[in-house]
């Protein structure tokens, strides 16, 4: 049973309206002595031309109070319901006990297809810390669409493409070789490409040979694709593996490449629409009416941007998924440039646009400035990963020497712990990249939740096959209900996080569980010999918790250990 969806149909009897409308207007108070539910009847007031209190009263005195509702009270223009804490428990529990290890998931999605594009890492540079926040946010927005029902089709739209590949060949043939980019890969490419542009600054030819050398891939040259191929292949061979490690997956990787033989369609049909307007010497579509300025298509020697690929990108994903929602987790850097290419598809005819949303984020910098690859100034995230998991191993042997499979629980740990950072907190502020931060093991931090995961599990595992009578009362205490409603609200939390597109929903979410659990946990004794019953209660409560904090790290692509 829903208490909440069949509170919604018993207050709508008594307004006449909707249940479905009363059920999305019903709140969360923010404080217990509030209640469990509210009715804010400020939206009522216009509709029955009557005062919110009024409303209130004349509500209260009219529902007839259900079982599972043991007091109404009205508050101002608020009407506030408390529910029987033992028939809540009971229902809860007992629906997180059915759905076993899939507590939340729905079919809500059925049929609609999301497109998902993050990561987006370019070819030939390394993965650094900059692409942590796209790829954990992304890869979370993927697993929880999936989850709650939707084809989501996560893509990680590859920049490989544009004059830094010509700047890499240039380099490559004068001063690389083959075994060194072998033995090398990423790291053996970043170092050209470093070395290109110091070189460059002083002698501005190599920019002439860096841009030939792109306009022999572009004309499709043999030497220059086979270069560019290789280089291609080896990033992303390097690449998957840290993808492997984050639990990261993607069911496309056409990249910018991918669209180059598709732009010509979008510049012929804007023309077609007569929006294609000169500017000195550049191509443009006007943004006049939506208050941006002009969106530029073709630069004044007549190659393409960012733009024209990622418009011929848009139009590929409709035509290709006929998606639902078309969404980009790329930096708030970009605000301008989604704002413009969403405008020009407006302008072009396509109301699906609307659909299209830029699922922005904070930027990534290192404590004494930003990342620069062509300085060749990144925190590879390898590197991050490495020393997250040696750091977590260092704990292990130090307080559980003895630890079965400890390399394995280490790495789920440290990884886990380095997603869990990023997404700790609202995805807009900016990250002032810190080891001592990202690694620290106190407080609200991954390896807190895990540990929390690790304690339920061994409470289940000291308890055994717990079977017989259950008494909830025992779980009506002050302690133990906000556990339970932090369980209920988890299903509500996975649908806000898509709504917002903000995994740091489900973050908090499993944060809270795990503090009060272990308040909980602290103030009462789970197995008592001498009461079967509510051991039982507790032990179901338990179970409840582990499975929610699982679920929920599964959601991130984070592991949960059994043991610590």
């Amino acid at each position: 049973m829903d208490i909440r969806k069949a509170l919604a149909g018993v207050i709508g009897a008594a307004a006449q309206m909707d249940a479905d409308t009363i059920l999305d207007m019903l709140e969360t108070p923010p404080e217990a002595k509030m209640g469990d539910a509210a009715l804010p009847c400020f939206r009522l007031a216009k509709t029955l031309k009557k005062a919110p209190p009024k409303i209130a009263e004349e509500l209260a005195a009219a529902i007839e109070k259900p079982e599972y509702i043991a007091e109404i009270r009205v508050t101002g223009g608020y009407l506030n319901f408390y529910f029987d804490k033992e028939f809540y428990v009971k229902t809860v529990l007992e629906a997180v006990t059915a759905a076993g290890g899939d507590w939340g998931r729905s079919d809500v999605g059925a049929g609609a297809t999301v497109v998902i594009d993050y990561s987006s890492i370019n070819i030939a540079k390394p993965f650094h810390i900059g692409h942590l926040s796209s790829t954990a946010i992304g890869s979370a927005l993927y697993k929880i669409y999936k989850y709650l029902g939707y084809n989501a089709v996560g893509v990680n739209h590859l920049g490989d493409w544009g004059t830094q590949f010509g700047k890499l060949i240039s380099a490559y043939k004068m001063w690389g070789n083959d075994e060194d980019i072998k033995n090398g890969s990423i790291n053996a490419m970043l170092e050209l490409y470093v070395r290109f542009h110091k070189e460059a600054e002083a002698d501005d030819s190599l920019n002439d040979d860096a841009r030939a050398w792109f306009k022999k891939i572009e004309d499709g040259d043999k030497e220059a694709l086979r270069i560019f191929e290789w280089f291609k292949d080896l990033t992303l061979t390097e690449v998957k593996k840290i993808y492997e490690k984050l639990d990261v997956q993607f069911d496309s990787y056409a990249g910018e490449s991918f669209y180059n033989d598709k732009v010509q369609a979008v510049i012929d049909e804007l023309n077609e629409k007569h929006l294609l307007e000169e500017s000195e010497g550049a191509y443009v579509v006007r943004l006049d009416e939506y208050n941006l300025p002009p969106a530029i298509i073709l630069k004044s020697d007549g190659t393409t941007l960012y733009a024209t690929r990622d418009l011929a990108a848009a139009k590929y994903r409709k035509q290709t998924y006929d998606f639902y929602k078309n969404l980009y987790v790329v930096a708030y850097q970009q605000n301008l440039h989604f704002r413009q290419v969403f405008a020009v598809l407006k302008k072009m005819g396509y109301d699906w646009a609307d659909d299209c949303e830029h699922v922005a984020f904070g930027m990534v910098s290192l404590e004494d400035g930003t990342i620069s690859t062509r300085e060749g100034k990144v925190v590879f995230l390898e590197d991050v990963l490495d020393r997250a998991v040696e750091k977590t191993l260092d704990v292990i042997n130090e307080k559980n020497p003895d630890l079965e499979n400890k390399e394995e629980i280490s790495a789920e740990i440290g990884i886990g712990a380095v997603i869990y950072s990023t997404l700790s907190q609202s995805r807009i502020k900016d990250i002032s990249f810190s080891f001592d931060r990202v690694l620290n093991f106190d407080g609200e931090t991954g390896p807190y939740v895990q540990y929390t995961h690790t304690r339920c599990a061994s409470v289940l595992r000291k308890a055994g096959d717990a079977a017989g009578d259950v008494d909830y009362t025992t779980l009506t205490s002050n302690a133990a209900v906000p556990v339970v409603k932090l369980i209920e609200a988890f299903p509500q939390t996975l649908e806000q996080a898509i709504e917002k597109s903000e995994p740091f929903y489900v973050t908090r979410n499993i944060t809270e569980l795990a503090q009060a659990f272990n308040k909980y946990y602290y103030e009462h004794r789970i197995i008592d010999d001498k009461d079967a019953a509510g051991t039982n209660a507790r032990l179901l409560l338990t179970k409840a918790v582990k499975n929610t904090i699982k679920r929920g790290l599964a959601l991130l692509g984070i592991r949960a250990p059994e043991r610590m």
